[in-house]
């Protein structure tokens, strides 16, 4: 159960999660530094003083807590306590400054938007033995491959996707119908022919009605997914940012540009309160709305749960191409001093039955893992494996971006632009090239 950073703006400043020289110090070897652990006390033999943090809406830490119970109940030997942040722009400035001083939770959540930075200053605790091995429920080849991308360190598994949200296309089958639409996305993604041509026409269609045709988060996994869906590359296996030198790419951000500006897709960060992305989509007076799967409350709230289905992203051949998948991750501080306890606990919340626990009944989130799609199997959406299907089939932000502490955050500002007809296109990819380059200056 995630409260996902990547959407609705919960993009953290560059400031805030500047992991500096400073930090890097501090990470020495095991032991190396004090965590706010390690003046917990052992009385025979049990660890009374394990810690862990989040954060996450009221709900969300009400499952968490009742995990962190359950947990603890199991393993008698080990007393885990939840410490809390409901900001994530707070959480992430309070674990700075805990990793600075040595004073931080044996286990902690990072966000996609981050974790390269966190790889890099060198404060987490490898994971790849102690996963493969024999006190492991959580086997690294039981996670979408997608999903490990920025959690690694060249070979060196860094942290674990807890849970994930690959974005579909949520649609209303009122609203299509209101617009003279037939054919049903999920049957052509089914046949084949769920296109972006076919996508465009059905979304024109809603706008002549006067309702909106697709509705979008303005995040990495918009911009990124609709270059790959039409046949684009973004960046290359060595990291390069290729984009520009692409023509498929460059005319892909075209396309989705004149989208927004025709006002056939519209950009949910921008809408106004009542008349925001969840509210138009339950008034029947939206197509489509791509996000995960939290929107399962919405669809039910609406009074007319049948209408609603997903479709994958489209593509320019009808064959689903990869999308975008948000996630968050749990990793162990590198300084922790009580590294066996700590994976024990890390391994008993990612795990199948771990993610059950959390997830079942939530309806907000994809189990990261394989052995807990029963829970997205519960049949609803009547397609309810297109989640699955793109969440092993998706990919998370790119490492070069997730490495840069907003970075991802400010090609997202350049893209806003661009959407409202501000910038065009190749203004739009040279200043994104820009931000890339002065990235990688800075940080050489």
């Amino acid at each position: 159960m995630t409260q996902y950073i990547s959407r609705r703006g919960f993009l953290a400043g560059a400031g805030a999660l500047a992991l500096g020289a400073g930090l890097a110090a501090c990470s020495g070897g095991n032991g190396g530094a004090t965590s706010s652990a390690s003046s917990a006390s052992t009385d025979a033999g049990k660890v009374t003083g394990l810690t862990w943090s989040t954060w996450g809406a009221t709900d969300e830490l009400k499952r968490m807590t009742e995990f962190t119970d359950d947990f603890n109940k199991n393993h008698p030997l080990i007393k885990a306590t939840l410490q809390p942040v409901p900001s994530y722009g707070d959480y992430n400035t309070k674990l700075l400054s805990q990793l600075t001083s040595g004073t931080a939770p044996d286990v902690f959540y990072i966000g996609d938007d981050v974790i390269g930075k966190y790889v890099d200053a060198d404060v987490l605790l490898p994971l790849g033995d102690l996963l493969r091995g024999s006190s492991s429920q959580s086997k690294p080849d039981d996670f979408g491959d997608g999903l490990w991308s920025v959690a690694r360190d060249g070979d060196t598994i860094l942290a674990v996707p807890n849970d994930c949200n690959p974005d579909v296309f949520w649609y209303d089958k009122t609203a299509l119908a209101a617009a003279g639409i037939t054919d049903d996305p999920a049957e052509l993604a089914a046949a084949g022919k769920w296109t972006v041509a076919t996508l465009l026409d059905m979304c024109a269609k809603l706008a002549d009605k006067g309702m909106a045709g697709a509705i979008f988060w303005n995040y990495w996994a918009t911009h990124w997914s609709w270059v790959v869906a039409n046949g684009g590359t973004v960046y290359d296996d060595s990291g390069a940012f290729v984009l520009p030198d692409d023509a498929k790419s460059v005319a892909a951000l075209d396309s989705l540009a004149k989208a927004f500006q025709s006002k056939q897709f519209l950009v949910a960060d921008d809408l106004p309160a009542g008349g925001d992305l969840d509210s138009l989509f339950a008034a029947h007076k939206a197509g489509f709305a791509v996000q995960g799967r939290y929107t399962i409350s919405v669809a039910q709230q609406s009074g007319s749960p049948d209408q609603y289905d997903i479709a994958p992203w489209p593509s320019t051949s009808g064959e689903i191409p990869a999308s975008g998948v948000a996630a968050s991750y749990l990793a162990i501080n590198k300084n922790t001093p009580h590294p066996e306890q700590a994976f024990e606990f890390l391994t008993n919340y990612v795990s199948a039955a771990g993610q059950k626990f959390r997830l079942a009944g939530g309806g907000n989130a994809v189990p990261s893992i394989k052995g807990a799609d029963d829970i997205v199997l519960d049949g609803y959406p009547a397609h309810a494996q297109t989640f699955l299907d793109l969440r092993d089939k998706g990919f998370e932000d790119f490492v070069p971006e997730v490495k840069v502490p907003g970075l991802s955050g400010d090609i997202t500002t350049a893209m806003a632009d661009l959407y409202s007809g501000a910038a065009d296109t190749a203004a739009t990819v040279a200043a994104v090239q820009k931000l890339i380059d002065d990235a990688n200056a800075d940080g050489s």
